[in-house]
């Protein structure tokens, strides 16, 4: 996720909302939010650079930081994604997500569009697209 505003802003709002551990923040030991940085971390080095295109168009410049979210395979989090979500992008900025290029802006998230056959972090419904023939 590319929150707008600056890091500091956003360590500030994940202190104040998972104030149990920093740093990487954590939920119930089943969801964890860190920050990536291109130039220490691994943000982007798995990107396809068409992909970096399209989040770059998508928020107007090439970001250094992200907030990332992994969650353990023990819950569905998507109510705490969409939490975290709401949380962070209150103020602009993007997510993406595992299942689409999109870069997926508050108010798409939070009403349910479908972008490609799927909605933001629609991993369910990215299994089915995935067995389908013909698709892969």
């Amino acid at each position: 996720m590319f929150p707008a505003g600056e890091r500091a802003e956003t360590v500030a709002s994940l202190d104040r909302h998972l104030p149990e551990q920093s740093d990487p923040w954590t939920l119930d030991g089943s969801f964890y939010v860190d920050i990536d940085n291109e130039q220490t971390g691994c943000l982007f080095s798995d990107w396809d650079p068409e992909d970096v295109a399209i989040l770059e168009a998508a928020i107007g410049h090439h970001p250094a930081w992200a907030v990332q979210i992994d969650i353990s395979g023990r819950i569905d989090g998507t109510a705490e994604v969409h939490q975290m979500i709401a949380l962070l992008l209150e103020h602009g900025g993007v997510a993406t997500d595992d299942y689409t290029t999109h870069p997926w802006i508050l108010p798409e998230i939070l009403s349910g569009a479908v972008i490609d056959g799927l909605r933001f972090f629609d991993f369910r419904g990215y299994h089915e697209l995935s067995r389908r023939p013909g698709r892969s």
